[in-house]
Parts: C-alpha cells; sequence; structure tokens
C-alpha cells in the first residue's frame, strides 16, 4: 500500500517564497505532493515558481490556511519539526523513526509534517497541536536547518522506507481520533477542569500542556475520545445538580 499520499508537508509563517518553492521542489523529489501554507508571508510569488525549479504543480495546488489548527484538522497524526527544548516535552523521533510512524499511522488516515518560520522555527501554540516531535541531527553550535533542507531530509527518510520497506501498519483498536476531535477534547477538558478550579488561575496553559502531553502518548482511537468526552459531561451534569445557581 503507498501511503505517501497521506502525508502532507505544512509550512508554518513562511517568510521568504524562495523557500516555499525549494520545499516544494525537496517534495516533489520524494514522491510528496501536498504542500499546505498556514498564513505565508508572501505567497504566490515568481521567486517561488522559479526555485520550485518545475515542481509547479505542487505550488499550483497548495491548500493556504489561516491557522494550524486548519491545516490538520482530518490528521491522525501531527509531527512538528523542531530542536526547541520545552520543560513539557514532547516523545522525540529522530528521521528514520519519524518515517516509520508516519507511514504506519498514513495507512489508516492522514499525516501531517510541520515545519515553523525559517528564524524562529514552530512557537510553544505550534507545538501544543503537535503529537510528537522530530529532531534532525545536526552540528550542536549551529543546529538550525535551512527550512528546504530539513523538508528533503525528513521526505528522503520517507521516501526510502516507502520504497524500500514499507511498515506493516499498525492496527488501531478503533478509528483514529482526528486532530479536530482532540481539540473538542481539550477544550471540554480546560472547560470542566477550570469549573472545578483545578488549573492554576496564574498559568492555566502550564496544567493543560502538561494533559496534552499524557493525551498524545496514549493517541487515543475517536471511541475512547467519546468515553473520555462522556465523563467529562457526567462531571458537568453533576456539578450543574449540585450547584444550580452555578
Amino acid at each position: 500500500m503507498n501511503t505517501l499520499p497521506r502525508v502532507r508537508i505544512v509550512l508554518v509563517g513562511t517568510t521568504h517564497p524562495g523557500n516555499i518553492g525549494a520545499a516544494a521542489r525537496a517534495m516533489y523529489t520524494m514522491a510528496l505532493t501536498r504542500l499546505y501554507l498556514v498564513r505565508p508571508k508572501i505567497f504566490p510569488h515568481e521567486e517561488a515558481s522559479a526555485r520550485a525549479a518545475g515542481a509547479d504543480a505542487l505550488l499550483d495546488r497548495a491548500v493556504l490556511c489561516d491557522t494550524l489548527a486548519q491545516a490538520v484538522a482530518d490528521c491522525t497524526l501531527v509531527i512538528g519539526a523542531s530542536v526547541r527544548e520545552r520543560s513539557i516535552e514532547l516523545p522525540p523521533l529522530d528521521p528514520p523513526a519519524c518515517a516509520e510512524l508516519a507511514l504506519a499511522h498514513a495507512a489508516h488516515g492522514e499525516v501531517a509534517l510541520v515545519f515553523g518560520p525559517e528564524h524562529s522555527g514552530l512557537s510553544n501554540q505550534d507545538l501544543d497541536l503537535c503529537q510528537r516531535r522530530v529532531v534532525i541531527p545536526s552540528n550542536p553550535a549551529f543546529a538550525s536547518l535551512n527550512l528546504a533542507a530539513a523538508v528533503q531530509v525528513l521526505a528522503y527518510e520517507l521516501y526510502r522506507r516507502a520504497a524500500v520497506a514499507p511498515p506493516p501498519p499498525a492496527e488501531p483498536s478503533g478509528p483514529p481520533a482526528t486532530h479536530a476531535e482532540l481539540e473538542r477534547l481539550f477544550e471540554h477538558l480546560e472547560r470542566v477542569l477550570e469549573r472545578v478550579r483545578f488549573l492554576r488561575p496564574s498559568n492555566p496553559q502550564r496544567g493543560m500542556r502538561r494533559l496534552r502531553a499524557l493525551v498524545n502518548r496514549a493517541t487515543p482511537d475517536q471511541n475512547e475520545v467519546q468515553i473520555l468526552r462522556g465523563i467529562l459531561s457526567a462531571i458537568e451534569h453533576a456539578l450543574a445538580k449540585a450547584n444550580p445557581d452555578v
């Protein structure tokens, strides 16, 4: 089964149109054809076409999105490319492991590899929307790869693994939960936790980031997400009965 068509490359906040074209060329050489652009500073642009060097079809079909959440809403796995260290860490992957996991998930649903702006990379808010983080090993004294080079490295690993040794698809226990379904779960969870005053008012996002990381490690399917939301709804109902005037 060819799972590459279910893998999309998402570029967030790209500032230079030439980098979009170069990323499209890197994708096309490795049989990746789905490009999503989130708030590009300049696009379309003649320099993007020039740097694409024949991969113009990818630019013509690129999907423009206002938010990262919109770009990955239907995905069942979202992997962010970032060397950013955080106090609440996403499970890290190297490029080969990233490719293996992405292709296994692509057997059952949509997968996104997400890259941030050239100078700053993905923000904490962007990484909150990712379930895994991929790190490309590089010189510790100068670890920042060019955007198109980073896309090329991961695209190569995907192509090599898909062409030479496709991984056996992981059998999910139920239909995989999409990113949009997980986000609705997190919104519901935050609403309930705020109501019971579990989250610190001074920094509620810190607690939510820990809970996001916990849920993302568990990779719940649709049925499990529905069970969790059912529990939250039951808590809301009990609170409403106990405090009808609140």
